[in-house]
């Protein structure tokens, strides 16, 4: 069966992905542009950084940590962090769903 691409954008077009279904999870690869955004999740993401750089707060944390191309970076379910782009940035993300 032929799997579908989902396009999503949010925060006025300033954050697009592509979701789709990875050999192992459900995965998203996407572009922010600069800008300041707050993500909520629902499943465990694994957020890997392709390009660029960003800084993420999360939720249970009062200061913001910087993550630039190859790193890495999980975001618990049913939590929410916040992220500071000042150059585009690309990513992929991984969802751990139950």
């Amino acid at each position: 069966m032929k799997q579908q691409i989902k396009e999503n954008s949010y925060f006025d077009g300033q954050v697009k992905s592509l979701g789709f279904q990875g050999r192992h999870l459900p995965s998203s690869v996407g572009v922010m542009q600069k800008g300041e955004y707050r993500f909520a999740t629902e499943a465990k993401e694994t957020m890997s950084i392709v390009a660029g750089e960003l800084e993420v707060k999360f939720a249970d944390e009062t200061a913001f940590q910087s993550f630039s191309e190859g790193q890495v970076f999980e975001v618990e379910a049913n939590s929410s962090f916040d992220v500071k782009v000042k150059e585009p940035c690309a990513y992929l993300c991984q969802y751990h769903l139950p």
